[in-house]
C-alpha cells in the first residue's frame, strides 16, 4: 500500500519539507530563515495613505515593502454583532455582505492598526493584510474580531458537529468566533477545550503587546513552517513524519507529544545513507516541476508556461498513438482524460494560482468535454487551495483561477536565465554575425585605424570565420580594410565589440569580458 509521509529535509542551510501522499510528491514546501514567510504574523501598523479610488490603504508594517490592506479586509464594530451557523470552508472566514463602505470613513493616514498577513510579498507586490485576526490551532480557529461558529464542512456527523458546537459556546468569549477543523471530529473535548484556552491566552498577549509598542511592530510570529505543515496534516491518515535532523528530530516530538500526543509514535529519525530526499526520490520530482514539458503516461504530453498574469498549459498527444480499435476522438479523449488528473497534481506541486488557461486537445463530442470538465473537477478537489473553472469551450479551452497565496515553486527555486535575461531565448549566431557586418558598414567611416577588430563570443567567432566568411570578405570589399575576429570566452552570447587596429599595436588587445583566444 503506497504511504503517505511528510519528509522534512532540515540538515542544510533551508528547511524543505514535502508532502507525500499515497506514494506521489503533492506539495512542497521551502523556508530559508533570511527570508522566511510572514503569512499568520500579527504586526501592530501604521497607515501610510489611503487610495478612496482603490478602496484600498497602504500599511507601514515594518517590513521592506508596505503592506496592502482592502477596505473588505477592515473589521467594523458591526461584525462583532453578527452571529452566524453556516458551514465554512476549512480555515475560511465568514464573508461580509454587501458592499464595503468608503475606505475614507475606515483609515486614515498615521492611524496605528492591528492587522494580520494573509499573503506573502508576491514579485514587486508587498503583502496583503486584514484586520480580520485569526489564529490557527491543531482543533479550532481563533477570530477575535468576529461573533461566528463555523464548523468544516468536512465534519460528517450531525452528532459530532451538535457537540463541537455546544463546546464552542461555552468557551467563546462575546463577540468572538472560532471555526472548528475538520480533526476536531476525532479529538476529545478536553482536547478541544485545551486548544481554546491555549489560543485565547494567546490573544490576551498580543493585546498586552500592542499597549506596549508603538507601530510598526511585529506581535506575534507563526509558526514556522516545519511545526506549522505538521500541526495541520498529522492525522490517521498519515503513516509518519521523518526528518533527517536530529535537532529537528527532537523538536517536533516535543511539540507534538505536548498538542497531539495520540501521534507521538509516528515523528521519526532518518538514517539512510544517501541524502532523505534522493531517499524518496523527491529531488527527482522537484526537478521534473521545473521542467516546462512534462510527460504523461501514455506518452502525451503537457506544456506549461507561466507568465506574469497568467499561466498557459498546452496538452499534446506527443508520442501516444491509441489503442488498437480506438478511434480519433477516444484516443484523444483518453489523453485528456489522463491530462485532467496530472494537471491538478502539478498545480498543487508548482504552486500555481492566479488565472490559468488549460488548451485541452479538441474534441467534437460534447459528452467527451463533459466527461474531461468532471474528471478536472474531481482532480481539483484534494487540493486545499479554492479553484474555481469555467466549462471546456468548443475549442477545448478551459479558464480557471486558483488562490495564490505564496510565489510558485518555479519563482522560489529559479532566477531569470542570465543568457536570455528571462526572455527564454537569445539571438542566434547568425542573427549576431549579421549584425555585426551590418555594424561595420554602417560605422567604417568612425572607425580609426589600418583594419577593424572584431571581439565576439566563441560560437560566433567559429560562424565568421567558416560558413560566412564568405560574408566577411564581401563586407570586407565594401569597406576596403581588413576584419580581424577575435573570440572572447567570457563574452555573452548576443554581445560584441567592434574597434580599429592602429598601426604598431597588437590585435586589438583583450576583449572587455574575457580573454583572447
Amino acid at each position: 500500500m503506497a504511504q503517505s509521509v511528510i519528509v522534512v529535509n532540515a540538515d542544510g542551510p533551508d528547511k524543505r519539507v514535502a508532502l507525500i501522499e499515497h506514494g506521489i510528491l503533492s506539495e512542497l514546501y521551502l523556508e530559508r530563515e533570511r527570508a522566511r514567510g510572514t503569512v499568520g504574523n500579527v504586526y501592530k501598523g501604521r497607515v501610510l495613505r489611503v487610495l478612496p479610488g482603490m478602496q484600498a490603504a497602504f500599511v507601514d508594517i515594518g517590513e521592506e515593502k508596505a503592506a496592502f490592506l482592502y477596505a473588505g479586509d477592515i473589521a467594523q464594530p458591526s461584525d462583532a454583532v453578527t452571529e452566524g451557523d453556516e458551514d465554512l470552508s476549512e480555515g475560511g472566514l465568514p464573508q461580509r455582505r454587501g458592499k464595503p463602505p468608503d475606505i475614507a470613513t475606515l483609515v486614515r493616514p498615521g492611524q496605528e492598526i492591528l492587522v494580520q498577513v494573509v499573503k506573502d510579498p508576491i514579485s514587486n507586490k508587498g503583502a496583503r493584510i486584514t484586520s480580520y485576526i485569526s489564529l490557527p490551532g491543531r482543533n479550532v480557529v481563533f477570530m477575535p474580531t468576529v461573533s461566528h461558529i463555523g464548523i468544516s464542512r468536512r465534519v460528517g456527523t450531525e452528532r459530532d458537529r451538535r457537540r463541537l458546537r455546544r463546546l464552542v459556546e461555552q468557551v467563546r468569549p462575546p463577540g468572538a468566533g472560532f471555526i472548528v477543523r475538520t480533526v476536531a471530529e476525532d479529538a476529545t473535548n478536553g482536547q478541544v477545550r485545551a486548544d481554546m484556552d491555549y489560543l485565547l491566552k494567546l490573544w490576551m498577549n498580543i493585546k498586552a503587546n500592542e499597549r506596549l509598542h508603538r507601530a510598526p511592530v511585529l506581535l506575534y510570529r507563526d509558526l514556522d513552517l516545519v511545526l506549522r505543515i505538521v500541526r495541520d496534516n498529522l492525522s490517521p491518515d498519515l503513516d509518519r513524519v521523518i526528518t533527517d535532523d536530529r535537532a529537528q528530530h527532537e523538536r517536533l516530538s516535543r511539540f507534538v507529544k505536548a498538542f497531539l500526543p495520540n501521534y507521538a509514535d509516528k515523528i521519526e529519525l532518518y538514517e539512510g545513507r544517501e541524502p532523505i530526499f534522493d531517499g524518496y526520490g523527491i529531488e527527482a520530482e522537484i526537478d521534473r516541476a521545473l521542467e516546462r514539458q512534462v510527460t504523461l503516461k501514455s506518452g502525451g504530453t503537457l506544456i506549461f508556461d507561466q507568465g506574469e498574469a497568467l499561466t498557459a498549459i498546452d496538452v499534446n498527444t506527443g508520442k501516444f498513438v491509441g489503442s488498437k480499435g480506438k478511434t480519433l476522438e477516444e484516443t484523444i479523449t483518453q489523453t485528456n482524460l489522463e491530462a485532467a488528473d496530472e494537471i491538478a497534481d502539478q498545480l498543487r506541486l508548482r504552486n500555481l494560482g492566479g488565472l490559468i488557461i488549460i488548451d485541452f486537445i479538441d474534441m467534437d463530442r460534447e459528452s467527451n468535454r463533459r466527461k474531461v470538465y468532471r474528471k478536472l473537477q474531481d482532480a481539483l478537489r484534494k487540493d486545499r487551495a479554492k479553484a474555481h473553472i469555467t466549462k471546456i469551450s468548443e475549442m477545448g479551452l478551459v479558464e480557471m483561477s486558483r488562490k495564490r497565496t505564496r510565489e510558485s515553486l518555479q519563482r522560489m527555486l529559479t532566477s531569470p536565465c542570465v543568457s536570455c535575461n528571462g526572455k527564454g531565448y537569445t539571438k542566434s549566431t547568425s542573427t549576431v554575425a549579421f549584425e555585426i557586418l551590418r555594424h561595420i558598414r554602417r560605422e567604417a567611416g568612425h572607425i580609426p585605424g589600418e583594419a577593424i577588430i572584431v571581439n565576439v563570443h566563441p560560437e560566433v567567432a567559429d560562424l565568421m570565420r567558416g560558413p560566412e566568411a564568405v560574408a566577411v570578405d564581401d563586407t570586407v570589399k565594401r569597406v576596403q580594410r581588413a576584419i580581424e575576429v577575435h573570440a572572447r570566452k567570457g563574452f555573452h552570447p548576443e554581445h560584441f565589440e567592434v574597434k580599429g587596429k592602429t598601426p604598431g599595436k597588437g590585435p586589438g588587445g583583450r576583449g572587455r569580458d574575457g580573454d583572447d583566444d
